[in-house]
């Protein structure tokens, strides 16, 4: 009887429900207004108001700017569109019926500034910074990867090395960043060495549409790092448009354009750094060529499905065949010079193949789902034979210190196949409530085989010297090997969005869980974070966030390396487990206008709490890890960042961080690899008084120099401190052809939108920045360390046409 009565009950509330679900697609007494709030660069708006005018129904627009509002039909039904620093916007429907979409734009609340416009700033209520994508395209540029090179900027933020991409986060390594374009997450070549082997990154500023970055609280949709987030969103083409731009350091095209239904991107890249690493201490013949082709489509065949493929394939080339080398170093009044005469060469090779398909299904205007399927392949050969021999001198005393000759060789090849295929879900369940979720597989299949190996000679004598026989000062033999495993995880989150007496609170949590089957561990990691606008002040932002963040083990982490007498042996660890990161971050922002112009002073104090840490030095870029867990630590510091038009219409940001991270090694505490105190950072761009033809862009960069030690040794010997990283970029553009509103409609002129060209100035300053050192040995084992230096001053000529 139980049974059957609850089967009657249950029939009666499906009947309810469809009879009330029939009634509402009919018409009925409600609406349902749904749709997209964006500014006047179609970027979404979250916290919007959404009121309706003589009824109780309202709402705020999510972080992708959509919002739904059920309202009761009558004749005339008028919605209000509200936000602070934007235009007020009314609609009115007549007496609408069922589901209606309705799309809003808010213009800025614009200033009028002497001919500029003043517009109102971005309000970050979550973790992500949003960065405006068009800051990358005129920036001075090293490497040609400007937005890496913008993110390099941020609080909380540190590059050392102008020839890379990659770069550090509130004391976390390279690795520790996730990178992510339109959801599907993005790998490096893992075998790079140097900055000079560095190509083009995966990320092509011209098809960039949004870029979204956070430091640190990140939410649980987001994979297993412990570091950053970098969030990449490729834009849609409306219309026909294409760049093409050449320069000393590379080459480059785009073509995108789009029909009703359908758009498609097209970008090839060629970049040479030939002349920058011409500038280093160590001369010879460099053939650095690097090349990158990728694609994006899009096609929606009808208002429920969306489908999408991006394609990349990238080659990076890098021959050397080094002839001398002068390098001075020293105080003023104790002078050293190392020469060195070299022979032999360095040839190597990365390719990778990236492919992403997504498929998105729109239930209805509340709901979607996303399948996406990605494979990426890479095949590395990293080979070098390279012989020197060196004289290091005195010179203020004409002095010989030693004389000697040293060999390094490698043979190291490895190939990568990594397939994910994800499941995602996007509900908005009510007003300011969202719930999205989402499941993956991966399957990772690497191979490996590695020697390397380096001979010492020092007046005669090898080293490690032996009277009875002869002994490399290192080597490693790692013999050909195959892993093979896979990874599943899951996640769900949700956001609300209340407004109450005190404010309007954002609040996100979320928890993902992952297993990884060769080593059959399990991780669950669970995230909150907390963003209020008092009402008091709404020029006042308040944040919180916590959670559990694991650095889930790639390749290169779980190589257990062990040196005993100088010989390296690799063994693959099969328990090792994920690092673990415990964040707490409590930020502010205030907004607020001085000399008639917007700014936003930003503050972020920040405590990580790490255990099973896997410990590792960094030789340039190349990080050697120990590969097992020894280790637990700690990461902690303040992040300030000031941004606003210190020149009317243009953004610029000063940032300053201040941390301090170390770890306890054998029940030692030592400093972390990236342990530096201090950041400076600064971006500015400015136009020339009274012509907007001239632009000047200025990036600045002050990084306290990290800790080192002589090469193939435990981190207990790593006392020295490097010096600070300083460098000074200046970029001027000249704004050739302004067609912007179309004034040239005949001749050659018609058919360019814009045609710029620029001079950079790259290390304005000519510092001398040490990105490594070399390390030699004497026959009584007293070492000497010699700074490898980077780039010096270089000048680049630029062109940028935009059709």
């Amino acid at each position: 009887m139980k049974l059957r009565a609850t089967l009657a009950l249950y029939l009666l509330y499906i009947c309810t429900l469809g009879a009330w679900a029939q009634a509402t697609d009919d018409g009925g007494h409600t609406a349902i207004i749904s749709g997209t709030i964006t500014d006047d660069e179609h970027q979404p708006l979250e916290i919007a108001t959404i009121k309706v005018e003589g009824q109780m129904a309202g709402t705020v627009s999510d972080l992708e700017g959509k919002y739904s509002v059920t309202v009761q039909s009558t004749d005339s039904v008028v919605l209000t569109f509200s936000m602070i620093g934007y235009q007020t916007r009314k609609r009115t429907l007549r007496n609408p019926r069922g589901k209606v979409t309705l799309n809003v734009m808010l213009p800025a609340s614009d200033y009028a500034l002497e001919g500029v416009t003043v517009k109102e700033m971005h309000r970050q209520t979550g973790q992500n910074t949003r960065i405006q994508s068009e800051q990358a395209k005129l920036m001075p540029t090293a490497t040609g990867n400007a937005v890496e090179e913008l993110i390099a900027t941020q609080a909380g933020v540190s590059s050392h090395n102008e020839l890379s991409s990659q770069y550090n986060v509130r004391g976390g390594s390279f690795d520790e960043n996730s990178v992510y374009v339109n959801g599907i997450e993005i790998y490096r070549p893992l075998l790079v060495r140097s900055g000079q082997q560095e190509g083009l990154s995966f990320i092509n500023p011209d098809m960039v549409e949004s870029i979204q970055f956070s430091s640190g609280g990140f939410e649980a949709k987001y994979g297993d790092k412990m570091s950053s987030v970098l969030d990449i969103q490729y834009k849609k083409p409306k219309k026909f448009e294409a760049t093409a731009q050449a320069s000393l350091l590379g080459a480059g095209a785009y073509v995108g354009f789009s029909t009703k239904r359908f758009s498609m991107m097209n970008s090839i890249r060629y970049k040479t750094n030939k002349a920058l690493v011409g500038t280093m201490d160590t001369k010879g013949e460099y053939h650095p060529k690097f090349t990158d082709y990728q694609t994006c489509i899009n096609w929606a065949p009808n208002k429920r499905w969306d489908i999408g493929f991006i394609g990349n394939f990238s080659q990076n080339r890098y021959n050397f065949n080094p002839e001398n080398r002068e390098t001075k170093f020293g105080t003023m009044d104790n002078v050293h010079s190392f020469k060195v005469y070299f022979d032999g060469q360095e040839r190597d090779l990365f390719r990778t193949w990236f492919g992403a398909l997504s498929v998105t299904r729109h239930i209805n205007t509340h709901n979607s789902i996303t399948l996406q399927a990605s494979a990426f392949k890479t095949k590395e050969e990293v080979t070098f034979d390279i012989m020197g021999q060196y004289w290091l001198d005195a010179e203020t005393e004409n002095e010989s210190l030693g004389v000697g000759t040293y060999m390094e060789h490698a043979r190291n090849y490895l190939s990568g196949n990594v397939q994910t295929y994800t499941l995602r879900g996007n509900h908005n369940l009510t007003s300011g409530h969202r719930l999205t979720w989402g499941a993956e597989v991966r399957k990772e299949v690497f191979e490996e085989r590695s020697r390397e190996w380096e001979m010492r000679d020092s007046a005669g004598y090898s080293l490690p010297h032996q009277n009875d026989k002869l002994e490399l000062i290192y080597s490693l033999n790692h013999p050909l090997q195959e892993t093979s495993s896979s990874r599943f995880s899951a996640y769900v989150q949700d956001t609300y969005r209340i407004t109450s007496p005190l404010g309007l609170w954002t609040l996100n949590a979320g928890i993902r869980a992952a297993y990884w089957d060769w080593n059959n561990e399990l991780i669950v990691s669970p995230r909150a974070s907390l963003g209020m606008i008092p009402a008091f002040n709404e020029d006042f932002t308040f944040r919180f966030a916590t959670g559990l963040y694991y650095q889930a083990p790639f390749y290169k982490e779980f190589r257990d390396t062990t040196t005993v007498d100088r010989v390296t042996t690799v063994t693959l660890n099969r328990d090792i487990k994920s690092q673990r990161s415990l964040h707490f971050v409590l930020a502010g922002d205030y907004k607020f206008r001085m000399l008639n112009r917007n700014f936003k002073f930003t503050a972020e104090l920040y405590y990580k709490f790490l255990s099973n840490l896997v410990p590792y030095n960094v030789d340039n870029v190349r990080i050697n890890y120990y590969g097992k867990n020894m280790a637990r630590g700690y990461a902690t510091g303040i992040d300030l960042k000031l941004f606003g038009e210190f020149v009317p219409g243009t953004d610029s940001w000063i940032t300053c961080s201040i941390m301090k991270t170390e770890e306890k090694i054998n029940g030692r505490w030592l400093p972390r690899p990236t342990d530096q105190r201090l950041n400076l950072s600064l971006f500015f761009t400015d136009y020339f008084p009274g012509s907007e033809r001239w632009k000047m862009s200025l990036r600045m960069n002050y990084a306290d120099g990290l800790p080192f030690g002589p090469p193939h040794s435990g981190r207990e010997s790593h006392i020295f401190r490097a010096p600070a990283y300083k460098r000074v970029d200046l970029g001027m553009q000249y704004r050739l052809l302004n067609n912007e509103e179309r004034e040239f409609r005949t001749g050659l002129a018609q058919y360019f939108r814009n045609v710029w060209l620029g001079v950079d100035a790259l290390n304005l300053f000519n510092f001398s920045n040490v990105n490594s050192y070399y390390w030699i040995t004497d026959v009584n084992n007293q070492q000497a360390a010699i700074p490898n230096y980077l780039t010096e001053r270089q000048f680049n000529v630029r062109v940028m046409c935009e059709f």
